[in-house]
C-alpha cells in the first residue's frame, strides 16, 4: 500500500515548473546620480535593473515587482521605497528572492543591515546579490557580515572625507554646495583645461535681493508684504528638473534675510569664513535687517486694530509691542486702549491698558519739548559747523588711526582662526569672539565711511536736521495720522510707556520683552537719567534739568558725563500717571540735547564781543567750563561715535 504521506509527483512536477517569485531593489545615494546624462534615471539605476533582471532569469525567477530609491543614503534604513518593500513583503507572503546589485545598495550599517535581514527571515525570503555570492551557509554568512561590516565603514569613511574637503574649502573663501538666491554657480576651465568652479551675481535677481535688504532694514514692512512686492517687480526661484519657476514666498525671503552669504560670508559647523564671492550687502545693512527680524521674534500680522503711534510705543515693563483694544461702556461708547501684548498672550507683564487719548496728548507734549527755538538753532548751527571744519582738519590722522585698528583687528580674527585650527580654542569660544570682532569692525568701518561722506552733504543734512528740530511741534500738530507716523520714525527710536524707575530716579530698561522689542537696552547705556533735554525758558517741563543732567553740579562732573549718551525726553501726566520715555534716534539724540544747547551757548557767548574783556563769565559759562575747553564735544553728530574713536593729542 503506496505511503499517505509521500508527495503527488504531479503537484512536485508542478513546483518545479513554476518559477519563482523576487523583487527587485535598486538605489543610488544623490538625486545628481539619478539624473545624470539628461534622463529621468541616469545610468547608474537601469545599470542595477538590468543586472538584476539577469540574477533572476539565471536563478529561474520573474521578477514581480521593483522598489527604487532615488537619491536616498543607505546609512538610514528610512528610505521610502525600502520602507514600501518591506511592508509588500510581509503583506504578499509569496516572495522567494529580494535581488539587489550589491549588499550596499541594502544597507551601510550593520545595525539596519542586521533588521533588515531579520524582516527578510520573517517574511521566508531570501537575500541575494548579483555582485557578491552569499548564502545560507555558514560560510556565506559571514561573507556577508564582512561585506556589511565593509559598506559602513566605506561610508562613514567617505562622510569623514566629505566633511573634511568641505571645511578645508570653506576656510579658503569656497562656496559649499549651490549658491543662494541671487547667485549662480558657473563652471569654466583654465588655461591648463582644468575645470574652475566659481560664483558670479545673478544680474536678474541680485539687485532684488539687495532691494530686499536694504527696504526691510527700514523696519517700514513686514516680511509677508516685502515678499509680495518683490514677486510683483519678477524675483522669482528658479526652475528645477522636478519644478516650475515660482515666486519668491514669505518663509523663503526669511530664510534668505538671515543668510550670512549675502554679507560675504561662508558659515560651516558654526564658523564665519570670509568667502571669496562679491558681497551683495555690506555689514552695517545686514546688521541693521538682522535686528529689525530679532525685534520681530513672535511673528509680524497685520492688525485689523490700526494706530498711528503703534509703530513706535512699546511697554515700558517688558518691552513688548502695545496692541490697540476697543473696549465700551454700559452705554455703548466706545474707549480705545493701548495693551500688552506679552501680558495679552503669557500674563506675566505688570503693564496696565492705558487710554490711547491721554498717549497720544503725552505725545504732543514731546515734540514741544523737542522742539528747538530760533536762537538756539543757529547757535548750535554756527557750532556744528565749526566742529566739522575741524573734523576735516583732523581727517587724515583720524582714518590712520582707524585704519590700523582695523588692521589689527583683522590679524587678531585670523590668529584665532588658527588657534582655533590648532585645538587651543574651543568653538564657542570662537563664535564669541568672532561676534565681538565684527562688531568692532563694522563700527570702525561706520567710522571710516563717515569720513569718506562729501562735506557739503554733511552740512545739508545738519542743516536738513535742525529744520525738522525748529519747526518739529508745528508739524506734529498740523499732520494727519499717517504723516504724524512717519515724523515718529525719523525721531524716536521707541517711546516707553510707564517705564520702570529705580530709587534715584532713573529708567530701568526692559530687557527681553520676548515680543518683539527685546533687549532694548543700548550697549553703552548703564541706566537713564530721569530728567528731559528740554530747552531754556519753557514752561511745563518734567523736572527740566534735573541740573541738565546733572551738569551744573560741577566742571569735572561736566566732563564725565560729555562721554555719555545724551537723556532721553520724559514726559508725566499726573491726572492720569501716565508716563512717557521717548528715546531718540541720531543725530536727534545729539542735536536735541541741553548739554549741546549748553555748550553751542557758551562757544557764542566766547565769540561774541561782550566775552572778550575781563569781565566776569556768566554762571552758565563756568558751570560748563571745563566742557567747552579745547576742542568740541560733538564731533559725534557729524562722525557717530562707536567707542573707537582715535586719542587726541
Amino acid at each position: 500500500m503506496p505511503d499517505a504521506l509521500a508527495p503527488d509527483p504531479f503537484t512536485a512536477m508542478a513546483a518545479q515548473l513554476t518559477p519563482k517569485r523576487a523583487v527587485s531593489y535598486i538605489r543610488v545615494s544623490t538625486r545628481e546620480q539619478a539624473q545624470r546624462g539628461w534622463s529621468e534615471e541616469g545610468f547608474s539605476l537601469p545599470a542595477q535593473r538590468e543586472a538584476n533582471k539577469r540574477k533572476a532569469q539565471s536563478m529561474g525567477a520573474l521578477v514581480v515587482k521593483e522598489f527604487a530609491d532615488r537619491g536616498e543614503s543607505a546609512r538610514s534604513a528610512n528610505r521610502p521605497e525600502l520602507q514600501k518593500m518591506l511592508a509588500y513583503l510581509k503583506e504578499d507572503g509569496g516572495i522567494d528572492y529580494v535581488i539587489v546589485h550589491k549588499l550596499d545598495r541594502l544597507a551601510r550599517n550593520r545595525a539596519d543591515d542586521v533588521e533588515i535581514n531579520r524582516a527578510f527571515e520573517e517574511a521566508g525570503v531570501r537575500l541575494v546579490s548579483t555582485s557578491e555570492n552569499i548564502d545560507q551557509t555558514p560560510g556565506g554568512m559571514l561573507l556577508h557580515g564582512i561585506m556589511s561590516s565593509i559598506a559602513e565603514f566605506y561610508s562613514r569613511n567617505l562622510a569623514n572625507e566629505v566633511m573634511k574637503g568641505m571645511g578645508e574649502k570653506a576656510r579658503n573663501g569656497g562656496t559649499l554646495g549651490k549658491a543662494p538666491l541671487g547667485y549662480v554657480n558657473v563652471r569654466g576651465r583654465d588655461e591648463h583645461g582644468r575645470e574652475i568652479r566659481t560664483v558670479e551675481l545673478d544680474q536678474q535677481r541680485a539687485p532684488l535681493l539687495r532691494l530686499a535688504f536694504s527696504e526691510y532694514a527700514t523696519g517700514n514692512w513686514t516680511v509677508s508684504q516685502l515678499a509680495k512686492h518683490l514677486a510683483g517687480l519678477g524675483l522669482d526661484v528658479p526652475a528645477t528638473p522636478s519644478k516650475p519657476a515660482r515666486p519668491i514666498t514669505k518663509g523663503r525671503l526669511h530664510t534668505l534675510l538671515r543668510h550670512p552669504y549675502y554679507k560675504g560670508v561662508v558659515q560651516f559647523q558654526g564658523v564665519e569664513y570670509a568667502g571669496k564671492h562679491e558681497p551683495l550687502v555690506d555689514e552695517e545693512t545686514w546688521q541693521a535687517v538682522q535686528a529689525v527680524l530679532g525685534s520681530h521674534r513672535s511673528g509680524e500680522r497685520e492688525r485689523l486694530h490700526n494706530h498711528f503711534l503703534k509703530s513706535t510705543v512699546v511697554c515700558g515693563r517688558c518691552g513688548s509691542r502695545l496692541l490697540v483694544q476697543n473696549t465700551r461702556n454700559g452705554k455703548g461708547v466706545l474707549y480705545p486702549y493701548f495693551i500688552c501684548a506679552r501680558r495679552q498672550r503669557l500674563h506675566d507683564c505688570s503693564f496696565k491698558a492705558v487710554l490711547i487719548e491721554v498717549v497720544e496728548a503725552q505725545m504732543q507734549e514731546v515734540y514741544r519739548q523737542l522742539y528747538v527755538s530760533e536762537a538756539d538753532r543757529h547757535e548750535i548751527e554756527r557750532y556744528l559747523l565749526a566742529e566739522l571744519a575741524r573734523i576735516e582738519g583732523e581727517k587724515d590722522r583720524n582714518v590712520r588711526s582707524l585704519t590700523v585698528r582695523r588692521t589689527n583687528l583683522e590679524d587678531e580674527r585670523r590668529r584665532l582662526l588658527q588657534a582655533h585650527y590648532g585645538g587651543a580654542v574651543p568653538l564657542e569660544l570662537l563664535k564669541e569672539e568672532q561676534d565681538r570682532l565684527g562688531r568692532e569692525l563694522a563700527g570702525i568701518q561706520r567710522q571710516l565711511d563717515a569720513y569718506q561722506a562729501d562735506a557739503k552733504l554733511v552740512r545739508a543734512h545738519v542743516e536738513q536736521a535742525l529744520d525738522l528740530l525748529e519747526d518739529c511741534y508745528r508739524l506734529y500738530m498740523a499732520a494727519p495720522d499717517h504723516l504724524r507716523k512717519q515724523l515718529n520714525q525719523v525721531f524716536f527710536e521707541r517711546v516707553l510707556v510707564n517705564p520702570v524707575v529705580d530709587e534715584d530716579g532713573r529708567v530701568i530698561l526692559p530687557g527681553d520683552g520676548g515680543d518683539g522689542h527685546g533687549g532694548l537696552q543700548d550697549e553703552d547705556d548703564d541706566g537713564v537719567k530721569g530728567a528731559g533735554d528740554e530747552p531754556d525758558g519753557q514752561s511745563g517741563r518734567d523736572e527740566q534739568e534735573r541740573g541738565e543732567c546733572e551738569m551744573d553740579d560741577a566742571g569735572d562732573g561736566a566732563t564725565r558725563q560729555a562721554d555719555e549718551a545724551p537723556c532721553p525726553i520724559r514726559v508725566a501726566d499726573t491726572g492720569s500717571d501716565v508716563c512717557l520715555e521717548a528715546r531718540l534716534n541720531r543725530p536727534f539724540d545729539q542735536l536735541a540735547s541741553a548739554r549741546l544747547r549748553a555748550v553751542a551757548r557758551i562757544a557764542a557767548l566766547r565769540k561774541s564781543p561782550t566775552s572778550t574783556g575781563g569781565g566776569r563769565r556768566s554762571s552758565a559759562e563756568t558751570a560748563t567750563g571745563a566742557v567747552s575747553q579745547g576742542e568740541g564735544l560733538y564731533s559725534d553728530a557729524v562722525v557717530p561715535p562707536a567707542g573707537l574713536e582715535p586719542a587726541r593729542p
